[in-house]
């Protein structure tokens, strides 16, 4: 008898849990949508992306929630619409309680800023790939300007650019990457009114302790006005103009 009366109360037990998911999972349909929020969960250095750039773009696209029952709402397409968003990097969407949907977002990370005369302004994220710029934020990374097409930004350029993000004592000095139409390139110092002839990108350890002995043995000597070009393109030694 005791054993039936378990039984029996397990039953009762699951037919009730069976009874409210139906229950509560027809009744949440009819939920409409009151609240759409974006939180974008990398934003403590770079805010790419602001609340009002994702709804313009599902109101554009037609899949903005707000004012919708949950029956209607696909949060898949809004994930999707999400991602057509260049800046972008991955996202989540997802109901919440008293008819929210919510969106988290990671933004792209970009490595570095071209300004190109070939194929405009742009940045290079950490997958060496192309992202646009960004009316809402500018981000500090190295920047390169001059003749730069995509393959080289995407692969001399990032590897030099990673270079600097390793050795931000090189980081700090270099204000600017200047690329010539034979792919040679000058640095433009923060420090001192003169270029750094770079040449090829290659051998950056080496280039650059030549530089530093030759700061230190050189430009603290005589002064750091003296020259207007400082070139490093040769092997073992600093060849430099004088003004």
């Amino acid at each position: 008898m005791k054993k039936f009366f378990i039984i029996l109360v397990a039953l009762l037990v699951i037919g009730y849990l069976i009874f409210s998911a139906i229950y509560f999972n027809d009744s949440s349909r009819d939920v409409v949508c009151n609240k759409f929020e974006v939180v974008v969960k990398d934003s403590l250095h770079t805010r790419f992306i602001h609340q009002k750039d994702i709804e313009d773009l599902l109101k554009r696209k037609k899949v903005y929630p707000v004012g919708k029952t949950m029956d209607e709402i696909n949060t898949l397409e809004i994930l999707d619409t999400i991602l057509t968003n260049r800046l972008v990097k991955s996202a989540e969407v997802f109901t919440a309680q008293n008819g929210t949907i919510i969106a988290n977002i990671y933004q792209r990370e970009p490595v570095l800023r071209v300004i190109s005369d070939i194929k405009g302004s742009f940045y290079i994220d950490d997958n060496r790939e192309r992202m646009p710029v960004s009316p809402n934020f500018t981000v500090y990374v190295p920047l390169a300007t001059g003749a730069i097409d995509e393959e080289f930004a995407q692969n001399e350029l990032y590897d030099f650019a990673a270079f600097l993000n390793e050795n931000p004592e090189w980081s700090a000095w270099i204000d600017q990457v200047v690329v010539k139409p034979n792919k040679d390139v000058d640095l433009i110092p923060r420090a001192g009114d003169f270029r750094i002839a770079f040449g090829k990108l290659d051998n950056y350890p080496e280039k650059f302790a030549r530089f530093a002995l030759f700061i230190e043995k050189g430009l603290n000597v005589v002064g750091w006005n003296r020259y207007s070009e400082i070139s490093l393109k040769y092997d073992n030694q600093v060849v430099c103009t004088k003004k």
